[in-house]
């Protein structure tokens, strides 16, 4: 199925669960910490400078933000997590959204979980991990910022991510730099196999 990336149009944030759209088109959820560079992969996957908004300060996602690309799936971009420095309330806040977000498997096509390749992904990152894989729906994790690795480092960090979120052998972990494009052609692939799946 031949997407065109270019036809990616921003439709709506989503501030609570009536907001969510049900219209039956597939939706890949893209979710990380909030200063993992969530909005730079989605942002380099597109081929788009500033589609997604890259804040300075971590945090800047604090609504379900729906993205319609070309008419064939909605690119949903998940408040990060983990960091922010916000209140406890608003976090609260974000925390129940995703809840109740996760709590509804049949929105959900396909989960994209960005990951920090450099460390070890943090207890939250094993929450949202479980989220996903509690859903039932294929999950694609991205190791981002591969370029902050040396060559020789990167196998043992991957595998690291691998062994931390306990992925199996079905479960793709696509090794990703948002900075240089590695990995795109794959994740995009990777997507794309998803929601026809």
């Amino acid at each position: 199925m031949p997407v065109n990336l270019q036809k990616a149009e921003f439709v709506l944030s989503a501030v609570s669960p009536k907001n969510f759209i049900q219209d039956g088109l597939p939706q890949v959820a893209f979710a990380g910490r909030s200063n993992v560079g969530k909005s730079s992969v989605i942002n380099r996957l597109l081929n788009r400078k500033n589609f997604a908004r890259v804040g300075a300060a971590p945090g800047k996602t604090i609504h379900v933000n729906y993205f319609n690309i070309d008419k064939a799936f909605y690119l949903v971009d998940l408040p990060g997590y983990g960091y922010a420095k916000v209140s406890k309330a608003e976090r609260d806040r974000w925390g129940r959204l995703m809840e109740d977000y996760f709590a509804r498997p049949d929105l959900l096509t396909l989960g994209v979980m960005i990951v920090d390749a450099r460390h070890r992904p943090t207890a939250d990152d094993r929450t949202m991990c479980q989220w996903f894989k509690d859903t039932g729906c294929p999950l694609i994790t991205v190791a981002n910022k591969l370029d902050k690795l040396k060559k020789s480092e990167i196998e043992s960090s991957l595998q690291l991510i691998r062994d931390t979120l306990e992925l199996g052998e079905g479960d793709r972990l696509v090794p990703f730099s948002a900075e240089k494009g590695t990995g795109r052609e794959e994740l995009l692939r990777s997507i794309l196999a998803g929601i026809e799946g």
